[in-house]
């Protein structure tokens, strides 16, 4: 039976990992290089947990088209993310005050973070059980990773 070979990105990039925006701040880069290696969060004393691939969620601030950008905001601060009309069906998220999921690849950790979007998807319809639910499911898949 045929096999697809997996590539190099297939074997190195894993699973996203949830996360707020306070926590990808205080992250420490995991390569010399700037390539792209990935970043070390710690949820907790003593652990650490190695991301590249996120799942954020928050509130859309400012929505910047021209720029390919939005402005999102979780409970914990602030976050950009780039590539936003590269979405399929992503325009519908890109209005102010919606809450949307957002996965995608760390671009930047200071001063601000910044994600390139891999996927996104408005989440408003139930954003306030959504946005209840958040922290508790960033922290529990943290405590199953690390």
């Amino acid at each position: 039976m045929y096999k697809p070979a997996k590539t190099t990105v297939d074997r190195k990039r894993p699973p996203p990992v949830k996360v707020l925006s306070s926590q990808l701040r205080t992250a420490e880069s995991q390569g010399t290089s700037g390539s792209g290696d990935g970043y070390v969060i710690r949820p907790g004393k003593g652990r650490s947990l190695p991301v590249s691939l996120v799942w954020m969620q928050g509130t859309v601030l400012e929505a910047q088209l021209d720029r390919n950008t939005v402005l999102l905001m979780d409970e914990t601060g602030t976050f950009a993310v780039q590539g936003v009309n590269n979405i399929p069906k992503g325009k519908p998220c890109l209005s102010q005050g919606k809450y949307v999921m957002v996965m995608g690849v760390i671009q930047a950790i200071s001063p601000e973070p910044v994600i390139r979007a891999v996927k996104m998807a408005d989440l408003s319809e139930l954003a306030a059980l959504h946005r209840q639910m958040w922290k508790l499911e960033v922290e529990d898949l943290q405590q199953v990773l690390a």
